[in-house]
């Protein structure tokens, strides 16, 4: 299915009656469209997350209700979405995920319609853990492996040793989940999986880094 469906034409005119301009931002980033989240809504959102008048927790939850529906389109591009907010948005979204006791249930996920349901649903069960791992190990830490300064006076490099026994399993988890995400280049046959793969791509160069700094770290104290 290609194109605005009649029923995300009807969702996002709900949201504007409602007065939720966020909402509706929301609902026109993750339509039908076999395509990436437009730029436009993604920059709306990024900027809202910077507002203090902005309900943080209702932009999550409409995000929430997006990757409940049973289209893999909507429920990929409502985790791109998430995804693109937790590394580009104000940090108080990211806080706000990590401190939710659960955020994607997507583990037993299938969209049997379409010619790409069952493949794209293997990749969302993969992608939702990865996000969730992702919150988890903000809880764990209270700061973001990809948001930390990097180098020889970075985080990761100047951590204690008792905080860097605990931030060492932690990143591991995190960069297992993401690798657990196994995607081929002849998987890429859409702008949705493949905007999920360019962020993820790009987290992995940065928890690598933190990785590398560690292992430096670690072996700076053995000596």
């Amino acid at each position: 299915m290609s194109g605005q469906t009649l029923t995300d034409r009807i969702a996002a005119a709900q949201y504007g009656l409602t007065g939720s301009e966020v909402a509706r931002a929301v609902c026109k980033a993750t339509t039908h469209e076999v395509m990436a989240p437009k730029k436009k809504h993604l920059e709306y959102l990024i900027q809202a997350t910077q507002e203090s008048n902005v309900n943080i927790p209702q932009m999550a939850d409409t995000l929430f209700e997006r990757a409940g529906n049973a289209s893999w389109i909507v429920v990929f591009k409502a985790l791109v979405t998430t995804h693109h907010l937790m590394v580009h948005g104000n940090e108080r979204f990211i806080q706000f995920l990590a401190s939710r006791n659960t955020l994607f249930n997507l583990s037993n996920f299938l969209d049997k319609t379409g010619s790409h349901g069952y493949d794209m649903s293997t990749f969302i069960r993969r992608y939702s853990r990865y996000l969730n791992e992702k919150a988890f190990a903000y809880r764990q830490m209270a700061f973001d492996f990809g948001r930390v300064k990097k180098g020889a006076d970075g985080v990761m490099r100047t951590m204690t040793t008792d905080k860097l026994l605990k931030a060492m399993p932690t990143l591991q988890s995190q960069i297992d989940a993401l690798l657990e995400f196994d995607v081929h280049p002849n998987d890429l046959v859409n702008g949705v999986i493949n905007a999920a793969f360019l962020l993820m791509f790009k987290d992995l160069i940065k928890l690598y880094a933190c990785y590398n700094d560690g292992i430096i770290n670690l072996l700076g104290k053995a000596v």
